[in-house]
């Protein structure tokens, strides 16, 4: 027989790791090439898995709710067969990455190392890069002194499959040739590396000469680590019984990380205003009248922002560090519109490409439809990323207002609340009329308060008089 094993491909995005949500197959079972064969979430999204063997599920390499990472075996299907048959340039995928590593840590790679194996450079999801685009990836330049000769040395290479555990490792400073492996002949696990590493933290250290006593003040700014308390225990900090503790993942990880990414890196303001959309409203009810359907309030507000965007650009943009600690100022020709969008995973952030291409009605069938994908976990890489400014509707919550987290790295969130009716002086008589609170955080780096409010005022005129604003764009 035939054993080959696929190894969790690239996901795209630098993304290195996903849960592992559901098998879709079992050992024992017959597959088909491009069979779906598991469901694992990424910090993006949920994404199937198809299979690129033929055969019989030998063995999956991990349980429901488990971590895997990239380039680590997945799955291994039997596909019939002699191995003494099998041509060298159809090997074992596992195989294949596992020398490619082993002769990452004995030699250094030719430069001009030609491949035959020649694959379309696309990242597709089931089958990854090319044999030639992964050696690639893995090459590592010796480093100077001891490592530098070692490279050099004619010995046994290490075995350690996969780059993330030699970079723990490195990190932690740890010589990963000290280590015990406990894998499959003699394979370095990242568990391994762990345990030595916690082996090494409580290793008595040498006797040195008395240090001072700390002042109180630095003993209260010391870190100290408080035990992690389980389901029913007692929080070592407050004495509560704990409800749940687990560290976060997948989606909620890449939440928590970009909202403190946003709070640290951009300083921001925030505008608001109360908008009469009485007469939006009424235009809408005329257009479902007249053709059945409607555009979305939301879509008709992102036709006026997108329009907003074109003559205050700097809220359209972005800051990146540059290497020397300078700031550089991108401003886009275009717009691709982010809207924020809850789901069971997690509160998401699709984006309509080229949203100023795109009428009310389109957008408004671009939000729904992205709106949907992203519900389902169906949504790919390209769809939750690449905004250039973003529109949140937290008014389906039924709140007035709320001054958003800018979606890191844009400029600027626009923030839509309830529309509730209040009565509202319109032309020095009190009248009941629809108000819609509108809020604006902006990255104070890229403008002044001007151009926001600026930026406010078109927007919300042209809500307040939706024919004008039309008539117009």
């Amino acid at each position: 027989m035939s054993i080959k094993t696929f190894l969790l491909p690239d996901l795209g995005e630098g993304l290195t790791e996903a849960e592992l949500v559901r098998w879709m197959v079992a050992a024992g079972d017959v597959v088909a090439v491009d069979q779906p064969i598991a469901e694992v979430e990424t910090a993006k999204s949920l994404v199937e898995i198809p299979c690129p063997f033929e055969g019989v599920v030998s063995t999956l390499h991990g349980d429901a709710g488990q971590m895997m990472l990239v380039d680590e075996p997945f799955i291994s299907v039997n596909t019939g067969g002699e191995d003494a048959a099998v041509p060298a340039g159809e090997e074992s995928e596992r195989a294949q990455s596992y020398r490619e590593e082993e002769r990452a840590g004995t030699q250094v790679p030719a430069e001009d190392d030609a491949e035959s194996d020649e694959g379309s450079g696309n990242v597709l999801i089931g089958y990854g890069t090319s044999s030639a685009q992964r050696k690639t990836s893995r090459r590592r330049k010796p480093r100077s002194g001891v490592a530098s000769a070692a490279v050099q040395a004619p010995a046994e290479a290490v075995r350690v499959i996969n780059p993330l555990v030699r970079k723990l490792a490195r990190d932690n400073a740890l010589d990963i040739t000290t280590v015990k492996g406990t894998g499959p002949e003699g394979l370095i696990l990242r568990t391994d590396v762990e345990a030595a590493l916690s082996a090494d933290a409580v290793q008595p250290e040498p006797a040195t000469p008395a240090a001072p006593m700390p002042t109180p003040a630095a003993s209260a700014s010391a870190s100290v680590a408080v035990p992690v308390a389980q389901a029913g225990e007692a929080d070592a900090k407050t004495g509560l019984p704990v409800a749940s503790s687990q560290v976060l993942s997948g989606v909620r990880k890449t939440i928590a990380n970009a909202m403190s990414t946003s709070r640290r890196e951009i300083p921001e303001a925030t505008v608001w205003v109360d908008v009469d959309v009485t007469k939006l409203l009424k235009l809408r009810s005329k257009i479902k009248e007249s053709d059945g359907q409607a555009p979305s309030v939301m879509a008709l507000v992102a036709r006026f922002a997108v329009a907003g965007l074109q003559r205050f650009p700097e809220l359209n943009s972005r800051i990146d560090v540059e290497a020397d600690g300078g700031l550089r100022h991108t401003l886009f020709e275009g717009v691709n519109l982010g809207f924020a969008a809850q789901t069971d995973r997690g509160l998401v952030v699709p984006n309509v490409r080229d949203a100023h291409k795109l009428n009310a009605k389109e957008l408004s069938a671009e939000f729904a439809r992205l709106a949907s994908v992203a519900r389902e976990g169906k949504a790919g890489v390209a769809d939750l990323s690449g905004s250039t400014f973003t529109i949140n509707n937290y008014g389906v919550f039924n709140v007035d207002g709320s001054a958003a987290i800018i979606n890191y790295p844009e400029a600027a969130i626009l923030g839509l609340g309830r529309i509730v009716e209040k009565p509202w002086v319109v032309n020095g008589k009190i009248k009941v009329r629809s108000i819609c609170e509108m809020t604006l955080s902006f990255d104070h780096r890229v403008c002044d308060g001007g151009t926001a409010a600026g930026f406010m005022r078109y927007v919300a005129d042209a809500m307040t008089d939706p024919k004008a604003a039309l008539a117009s764009l």
